[in-house]
């Protein structure tokens, strides 16, 4: 028994050896901060073959804060991150309700990442799914927390998320979908691309399943008038829309037909050269918002979008 229970100290002693040369050595956060910055990075589409994507204002298709709606900003938080604006990048108690889930369901069916923690995830790891990529990815999360606003951790997320077949971000979600910029969507467009992010390729492809898109969209609209974000009519109104996405199912037809296995941003991340042509599948950017929440306090300050009358 003594063995046994040195070998295992030994091992647990390695591990945390290991995990902490595998921080130290992961690239800086605060270079984010910087808007000008731009990133290439690597991602596979649906049929596994990589592509290089650049993170930041050379990607043709990066939208900054300010040409967002109000409505996806928050359409984002209530559907994702509820306590975005509360928590340091992780939040505990939507994990310790996660675990609970979890155990109770004998699977690991819900998880538990932030808004911050999703982009630490998608611009410096991969989806491994291994206890050693979480706690980078909650590492990383912490260290944006401190390094960057609310705002352009908000910005990089809505310029990173996966909305289909090799499109990233709001500003490609909006072109795709509905053939018009983020600035000219209405709030059911807002909630219906917040409403794809658990899973674009086959739980929420809105193709495969649009009455669950529609569904879990009509949530999204609720939780944005409980909280203010949009008046009664305009709930009404968006409730009786239906987005038109028909033109598009060839084209995504196609390429779920060759899917094979698609992971996100890689940890492959390089600066982009002066001279580097913009690429073809890019993400788009979110600026700090502008105005708090009813709800949550003078801390919020000038990070959220306004919500007075759901415009920013």
């Amino acid at each position: 028994m003594k063995k046994i229970l040195w070998a295992s100290i030994m091992v647990a002693l390695v591990y945390i050896v290991y995990i902490v040369i595998s921080l130290a050595l992961l690239p800086p956060v605060s270079m984010l901060a910087d808007k000008k910055l731009n990133l290439t990075v690597q991602v596979r589409d649906w049929q596994g073959k990589e592509h290089p994507f650049v993170v930041g204002p050379k990607n043709r298709r990066w939208i900054s804060s300010s040409r967002i709606p109000s409505e996806m900003k928050w359409a984002v938080i209530v559907a994702e991150d509820s306590n975005f604006y509360k928590h340091e990048g992780i939040d505990v108690k939507a994990i310790k309700e996660a675990i609970k889930y979890d155990l109770e369901k004998k699977s690991m069916a819900r998880g538990a990442s932030t808004i911050t923690q999703q982009v630490a995830k998608n611009i410096f790891l991969t989806r491994e799914k291994s206890l050693t990529r979480k706690i980078k990815e909650v590492y990383l999360a912490w260290r944006m927390e401190q390094e960057l606003t609310k705002g352009r951790i908000l910005e990089l997320y809505l310029n990173v998320v996966e909305l289909g077949p090799m499109v990233y971000g709001i500003g490609h979600g909006s072109q795709y979908y509905f053939g018009k910029p983020p600035s000219a969507m209405n709030p059911r467009e807002c909630a219906f691309l917040a409403a794809m992010l658990p899973g674009p390729r086959v739980a929420y492809n809105p193709y495969r399943n649009l009455g669950k898109v529609l569904s879990r969209s009509n949530m999204i609209l609720k939780k944005l008038r409980s909280h203010g974000v949009i008046s009664a009519d305009e709930l009404q109104l968006a409730l009786n829309q239906q987005p038109n996405i028909a033109g598009l199912q060839n084209k995504v037809d196609t390429a779920i037909k060759q899917e094979v296995t698609f992971q996100p941003i890689s940890s492959k991340i390089l600066p982009v050269s002066e001279g580097q042509p913009e690429n073809s599948a890019e993400p788009k950017a979110a600026e700090t918002p502008t105005t708090p929440a009813p709800e949550s306090g003078a801390n919020l300050q000038e990070e959220k979008p306004s919500v007075a009358t759901g415009v920013q």
